[in-house]
């Protein structure tokens, strides 16, 4: 019995600082979806975190660099999402890919509206050569390349067709979740139909 106390092992007392960092971004996520970001202050980010000021400065300049630190980490799951649903497909065949890749989409993004409004929805949003975006469409265009080496297609310019592509896609969600009646479902399939049309497929 004597020994017990000396045989378990401590405690670390302060967490990672991966682990760390991301509390601290869910707790300024939070906010941002909860007031705005306009409305919320880096106080009330650490408040919430349950950590000092100074460790929100030792990862972050201001407010706006860790709302770029959100966007890029919110591009980087839906990347993911997309690739769990292209990867299980042969990169030779185009036409399931680019299905995949259109219910894959409309799927997340629905799913994740309310965080994508938040962080991207302000005047902070530069809507030229951001690169959320093109991360976005560099996936795209390697889905529409793969496809015309494979020969289910042929294109002439894959980054304008990522181009619509990826537009066309946002758009019509946005105009979905618009409505009274919301299919997703319905939806991913007429935009697959209509990006293979677009693609001379059908």
């Amino acid at each position: 019995m004597d020994n017990e106390p000396q045989q378990r092992q401590s405690q670390p007392r302060t967490k990672p600082a991966e682990v760390r960092l991301d509390e601290l971004m869910d707790a300024a996520l939070a906010l941002f979806m909860n007031k705005g970001f306009e409305a919320t202050t880096i106080s009330e980010i650490v408040r919430d975190a349950g950590v000092a000021k100074g460790t929100f400065y030792h990862y972050f300049s201001s407010k706006n660099e860790m709302l770029a630190a959100l966007r890029a980490r919110f591009t980087g799951h839906f990347i993911e999402k997309i690739e769990h649903a292209l990867e299980v497909l042969p990169a030779q065949d185009g036409i399931a890919r680019l299905q995949a890749w259109c219910h894959a989409s409309v799927a997340a993004y629905v799913e994740d509206m309310a965080i994508h409004d938040a962080l991207y929805h302000d005047h902070h949003y530069q809507t030229r050569g951001n690169p959320d975006r093109d991360a976005i469409l560099n996936q795209i265009e390697r889905i529409l390349e793969q496809g015309k080496r494979a020969g289910n297609w042929q294109l002439e310019d894959s980054k304008l067709t990522a181009i619509l592509m990826y537009h066309g896609m946002h758009g019509a969600v946005d105009n979905m979740m618009s409505e009274d009646k919301q299919e997703p479902e319905r939806l991913s399939e007429a935009l697959a139909q209509a990006f293979t049309r677009l693609l001379g497929c059908n």
